[in-house]
């Protein structure tokens, strides 16, 4: 599975960048003061500025090594001998070292404690991240890399901040019916999804390995809806958000051994089917067949439901399904990003890599909003590679051999 961690390669070198300056910021600062002292007049007394370069150290670096070297060489600084007579011919004041060194080493003392206790913080942040993270793993599973003869990848983007996890879904079961996915969008995004995903998932993994028809997934998917709905209503379940207009788009794919495809909408975008192409980039359509129906959660279900069929699949077909976050992405002058040219880009010439395609158009679309994304975005790829079994030889004997036997 593709996750959350990769942000492009230009966003992490700007931050290894950034990081770079910041440590060379101290270094810099007592440069500066000596510079500044030895090129001033000598009535300019500059060297206690010297006791400014540990803490600065501290909010820049972080490390107590830095700390105690700039400290020490700011008290090598402030105790060299005076080159010069004040202008009025009275040497400088004996105490004014002694006083900068106090300074300087109380400054020392005070970063190295408040770094300490950054540090302890940090840890403690790392950790929570890490229980974090795991919990998130277990609400949006990370998908196996091949189930059924179907090689699949997953991966979302969340556009909370230091949330790994968002209002998107998806999940891929290997049941007694066929390969059967999930993908959907929860009204909203971020932390504040997180509830109705956990809610949506959970009865999808239940009911798919049981409901011999699509439909009857969906229905128990909306009734679970329903009473994750009723619970926050009367104060049972956590407050993700504001119960006004609460839906969840849906598609659910059914691929069956034969490779036909199965498929019940409600609300969601249509999936993409990419075709392989010897020379050049892979084409992508997008696949639009079957009734429309709404969200989950903003009217009942029909009480007759019937699931839209599509050709049957051949080895080397890929669908890429997607979230609408993905569509409506736009860059800082308003241009919506261009999913059909991104997947086409990203399949490349060739055989179909489905943990390719989602990395390239993940790094696409943060490289098209700048890394500012305005809501989720999910992209599930399947590329099948069942091959079809050629139908079984009857061997016929002889008549000779029949009567010899």
């Amino acid at each position: 599975m593709i996750g959350t961690s990769a942000v492009g390669g230009a966003f992490v070198r700007g931050a290894r960048s950034l990081r770079a300056v910041t440590r060379v910021i101290p270094c810099l600062w007592v440069l500066g003061v000596v510079c500044w002292e030895l090129l001033t007049p000598h009535h300019t007394e500059l060297v206690p500025l010297l006791a400014a370069s540990p803490a600065i150290a501290c909010a820049s670096s972080g490390r107590r090594r830095c700390i105690l070297l700039l400290g020490g060489a700011s008290l090598l600084c402030a105790l060299a001998p005076p080159t010069a007579l004040e202008p009025d011919g009275d040497v400088e004041e004996p105490d004014a070292a002694l006083v900068t060194c106090c300074a300087i080493l109380a400054v020392v003392v005070a970063s190295y404690l408040v770094n300490g206790r950054r540090l302890r913080l940090v840890r403690e942040l790392e950790q929570l991240r890490a229980v974090a993270t795991a919990a998130q793993d277990v609400v949006l599973r990370p998908l196996p890399a091949r189930l059924e003869g179907i090689e699949l990848a997953g991966g979302h983007l969340s556009a909370g901040r230091g949330a790994a996890l968002g209002g998107d879904l998806y999940e891929a079961l290997a049941t007694p019916y066929g390969l059967r996915v999930i993908i959907g969008d929860v009204r909203g995004h971020g932390l504040s999804a997180i509830g109705t995903v956990a809610a949506v998932l959970g009865s999808f993994r239940e009911a798919a390995h049981e409901e011999p028809r699509l439909t009857g997934v969906l229905r128990r998917l909306d009734r679970a809806l329903e009473r994750h709905l009723r619970s926050r209503a009367s104060g049972e379940g956590p407050p993700d958000g504001p119960l006004d207009e609460e839906f969840v788009t849906v598609l659910l794919l059914e691929v069956g051994p034969d490779g036909e495809v199965s498929a019940v909408n409600c609300g969601h975008p249509w999936p993409y089917r990419l075709h392989e192409q010897p020379v050049g980039p892979a084409t992508a359509r997008q696949t639009e067949a079957g009734e429309v129906l709404p969200p989950l959660g903003l009217f009942p279900l029909p009480a007759e439901l019937s699931a839209a069929r599509w050709s049957a699949l051949e080895a080397g077909d890929t669908l890429v399904l997607h979230t609408d976050g993905a569509e409506d992405a736009r860059d800082a002058r308003g241009t919506f990003f261009p999913l059909r040219r991104a997947l086409s880009e990203a399949a490349g010439p060739g055989p179909l890599v489905p943990a390719a395609v989602v990395a390239g158009v993940r790094s696409a679309l943060l490289g098209h909003t700048g890394g500012r994304l305005a809501d989720d975005a999910a992209f599930v790829v399947l590329r099948y590679d069942r091959c079809p079994l050629p139908a079984p030889t009857v061997l016929t004997l002889p008549a000779a051999d029949t009567g010899r036997g």
